[in-house]
């Protein structure tokens, strides 16, 4: 019974903020929502006794990608004092499209069978472990996973620095070259 609570606050806190990120005119807000709800998400993570999955959750995305986002609005906030209507002329699509994927997913659902009746999923501690301890090593190993973990982590600093250029107004392109 615990656990069915727990779901239902994890539902509502993940699907009102995920409502917010879209419907807000405001980056800022929309950015906050946007870590509430990956928070909703790891907390689902952590439901399903996935530990490592709900830490790179919190860890990744609330941690690094809400961050550069939120700075990201910070270094571009000039943006945001522009005084023309935001109008968007997709909207009529968007819902169909989110309509037609409801339909789909609902079809889906509904074609399982006893949807509400489907008995957890029993792993155990062990290959729990295992399966941590085997990504670890393939992380960290020459002759894993290393060089494309590398690589992504100077690709994502060399972003990071771009978008420091692109945003102070100060430099010119004599002081750059």
């Amino acid at each position: 019974m615990a656990e069915q609570i727990l779901f239902s606050i994890l539902t509502v806190i993940t699907l009102v903020s995920a409502f917010i990120v879209v419907t807000d005119r405001n980056l800022f807000h929309a950015a906050a929502a946007m870590m509430l709800s990956f928070f909703g998400v790891a907390g689902f993570y952590a439901m399903l006794n996935a530990g490592f999955l709900a830490a790179a959750q919190l860890l990744v995305y609330i941690g690094a990608i809400s961050i550069l986002v939120i700075f990201a609005i910070m270094m571009t906030r000039r943006l945001m004092s522009t005084t023309e209507p935001a109008s968007n002329s997709q909207a009529v699509g968007a819902f169909v499209a989110a309509i037609g994927l409801f339909g789909v997913l609902a079809f889906v659902i509904f074609q399982m069978g006893d949807f509400f009746n489907i008995p957890p999923a029993v792993v155990s501690d062990a290959t729990l472990s295992s399966n941590v301890e085997v990504l670890g090593s393939l992380l960290a190993s020459p002759n894993g996973y290393v060089l494309p973990f590398e690589a992504a982590s100077i690709l994502l600093l060399a972003a990071l620095v771009g978008a420091i250029v692109v945003a102070r107004p100060d430099l010119d392109s004599e002081e750059i070259e």
